[in-house]
């Protein structure tokens, strides 16, 4: 299978770089024409303020006639791949893959109406803003052969949200990047020591971090030493409660580079995933719990359609789901596991990561590239 990855994909995203190595799987002469478009944008919840938005058009308004042109002058592929943040990339390219008979595969990975206006609540649903970025991500979902979510309980919410059918659905985990999140031997909080607990995140609706605060700042968890680390939308309100809070269990760290989120993991003793009561926090699983699985580490995440999902006969020993939204359901967790300081058995760690390894990725991309090359 002939495969080009086109348009104006976000690389610093873990789920374009793994996105990325399971095409070259499939195809080793993988054609890519790329434009860098998002360097330097971390949090694109940030580029409310005129002059960002505005440099942000300008880069696109300069990268799409080069990456048009070579479009229509390279070796015509069997399908072409547009990634993440790739709404806009669809509505370009369309007409010309029309052209060219080739199908699009979009890496939609998120909604990004769901996120904006549903999930963060950065515009109203009535708002021009609002309105406008449904119709252009209905239309991109319309103009695409295959758009591709996280999870098949996402990919009900997107369609159901923009009347996309169930058959043009494709599913693709996000996974971990094998290099960065190995196998970490149990961390020294198990000689003695109080238990380490670890959150790590953009402070958004989604990961519940109020929730998380909550849960810290009681009196309940003032023998374990906390960890929180993120910033975002809601960053300034949680500075605030944690300030008031004036616990000293508690560290917070504004924010870690990626290359060193595996040393904070290996530091703790235990991580927490997420635990927003939302649409969009029931659909997804992000990176941080396939990044602590990956590293072996125990984990307290909401128990969600999606991580049932992946954890299909549910909970499993050193994995700890509770109810979404609830704090004490969370130091309940951390109580049980501060007793039985139990590790995933590696029996068990290995059978779960082979559901999210790169070749099973690998295969999952396969899947939906094969059919869209067979309609």
């Amino acid at each position: 299978m002939r495969v080009m990855l086109w348009g104006t994909y976000d690389l610093g995203k873990p789920r374009v770089r793994i996105m990325r190595a399971c095409l070259r799987r499939i195809d080793p002469e993988l054609q890519e024409i790329h434009a860098p478009v998002w360097e330097g944008v971390e949090d694109k919840s940030g580029l409310g303020g005129f002059g960002r938005m505005a440099g942000i058009g300008q880069r696109w308004i300069a990268a799409y006639p080069r990456l048009i042109w070579r479009f229509l002058r390279a070796e015509k592929p069997d399908v072409v791949v547009v990634g993440y943040l790739g709404l806009l990339d669809v509505l370009v390219l369309a007409i010309f893959t029309k052209i060219r008979g080739i199908p699009i595969v979009w890496d939609a990975f998120l909604s990004l109406y769901n996120t904006y206006v549903e999930d963060r609540r950065l515009a109203s649903t009535g708002s021009l803003r609002a309105r406008l970025l449904r119709l252009l991500e209905r239309t991109a979902g319309r103009l695409a052969d295959r758009v591709v979510i996280d999870t098949a309980e996402h990919g009900k919410l997107l369609a159901d949200l923009h009347g996309i059918p169930a058959s043009k659905i494709g599913v693709v985990l996000v996974g971990a990047e094998e290099n960065a999140f190995t196998m970490i031997s149990v961390s020294p909080g198990h000689a003695g020591g109080p238990l380490r607990v670890l959150f790590y995140g953009q402070f958004i609706p989604l990961h519940g971090i109020d929730t998380i605060v909550e849960a810290a700042v009681s009196p309940r968890s003032s023998q374990y030493r906390w960890t929180i680390i993120g910033r975002g939308q809601e960053a300034e309100r949680i500075d605030h409660l944690l300030e008031s809070a004036n616990c000293d269990h508690i560290e917070r760290i504004s924010w870690v580079d990626y290359g060193q989120l595996r040393d904070q993991i290996a530091r703790a003793d235990i991580c927490l995933g997420i635990f927003g009561k939302g649409k969009k926090a029931a659909s997804v699983i992000p990176n941080k719990v396939f990044q602590a699985l990956a590293a072996g580490k125990p984990l307290i995440t909401a128990d969600t359609p999606a991580m049932r999902e992946l954890l299909a006969d549910g909970a499993l020993p050193g994995l700890y789901l509770v109810p979404p939204n609830d704090p004490d359901g969370l130091i309940d967790a951390l109580e049980r596991f501060s007793v039985e300081r139990t590790q995933l058995p590696a029996q068990l760690h290995e059978e779960l990561v082979s559901r999210f390894s790169l070749v099973a990725l690998t295969d999952q991309w396969r899947v939906v590239l094969e059919k869209v090359c067979k309609t």
